[in-house]
């Protein structure tokens, strides 16, 4: 099956990202679901990530008064280790770079543990000492 990874332009896909995120934060991660979801969710440029016409991934960026913020990763435990991950990087970091509000803008993110691998294959590098976020520990990485 084919991966494909696009930006969220309707509410069906952005209920297939919703349900991606439940099961990967508050179900497997166990965030609290006032948590996982934000006031963000309509100032966000969302994306999907799909095998197919299955629904596997999902991201989201948004401008802060930090800069550019790369925000809520998931990939649901069947589709890891198989590129998911990096294609919803790149597809985010490329709708940043082409979107003329975000010239010069810093561009940053929050890291589990666990993923900081995956952003430092893209340049990204860890800032600051480790903390913890809704039980998990993460740094602070920007793109240099």
């Amino acid at each position: 099956m084919k991966l494909t990874v696009e930006k969220i332009t309707d509410k069906q896909s952005l209920d297939e990202a919703f349900k991606i995120r439940h099961q990967v934060f508050v179900l497997e991660q166990h965030v609290d679901p006032e948590q996982e979801r934000d006031e963000f969710e309509d100032s966000s440029i969302h994306f999907l990530a799909r095998f197919g016409e299955l629904p596997v991934g999902t991201a989201r960026w948004r401008i802060t008064p930090n800069g550019v913020k790369l925000e809520r990763f998931a990939v649901l435990i069947e589709a890891r280790g198989r590129g998911v991950g990096q294609a919803l990087v790149r597809e985010v970091l490329k709708d940043i770079q082409e979107n003329p509000t975000t010239a010069e803008s810093p561009i940053y993110l929050h890291a589990q543990l666990d993923a900081v691998p995956l952003y430092a294959k893209f340049g990204f590098k860890k800032e600051g000492e480790l903390f913890v976020e809704c039980d998990i520990q993460h740094f602070k990485m920007h793109l240099a």
